[in-house]
């Protein structure tokens, strides 16, 4: 199945872009999508781990499955006030 992810901050500026498009296999876990979204845009790796990721507006656990209509976002841990 083909998705976007959306990438803010950090991941944005790594990858170089905002908007990644992957193919990936149906039943994707959100653990599988970094790894996808790992080979797509290697400058992430290093963020890999810490990447949060947010389904249709809520943040994803990595089990969680997604599926081709689901809205996908990224983004590194953020601090400040």
């Amino acid at each position: 199945m083909n998705i976007e992810v959306r990438l803010f901050a950090a991941a944005k500026d790594a990858a170089g872009n905002a908007m990644v498009s992957l193919t990936v296999p149906e039943h994707t876990t959100v653990a599988e999508l970094r790894q996808h979204l790992v080979a797509a845009a290697p400058a992430l790796a290093t963020m890999q781990q810490t990447l949060f990721v947010a389904v249709n507006n809520q943040y994803a656990n990595a089990d969680d499955v997604i599926r081709a209509t689901d809205k996908i976002a990224c983004f590194p841990p953020v601090s400040g006030g």
